[in-house]
């Protein structure tokens, strides 16, 4: 059973850091696709980054490249989000997500490409 769990939210002044730390639990961790996701109040949920795993290629969204990095550590079986220069508009519930998807079906911009989610971590940028 796959189980997802984030940690590393909280309240920050713009231009702020934050880790936010998605640890997986009974996952083929080396094989498939990870990504990260935020909705803020009234929104979507918005793709931020991904990581497909076997193929080795990554996403990230035009409005938070250049400040946030994902990453993977196989050992601790935990996928990343590093955020710097933190905005206000980067507020919101931020979910950890995992899936099977893999070549042309890797959309890490779509939510039902990812089988698993985490319960979310809240992120608040005043």
């Amino acid at each position: 059973h796959v189980q997802l769990v984030e940690s590393g939210g909280g309240t920050v002044q713009a231009g702020g850091s934050l880790k936010l730390t998605c640890r997986i639990t009974d996952y083929t961790f080396e094989r498939y696709c990870l990504g990260w996701f935020r909705q803020a109040p009234g929104k979507e949920r918005e793709a931020v980054a991904g990581h497909q795993i076997l193929e080795r290629r990554d996403y990230v969204s035009e409005a938070v490249k250049g400040r946030f990095t994902s990453s993977r550590d196989n050992r601790k079986n935990t996928f990343d989000l590093q955020m710097i220069s933190l905005k206000p508009e980067d507020t919101g519930m931020y979910y950890c997500a995992a899936g099977r998807s893999f070549g042309v079906a890797w959309n890490p911009t779509d939510p039902a490409t990812y089988n698993w989610w985490g319960q979310g971590t809240q992120v608040t940028v005043s």
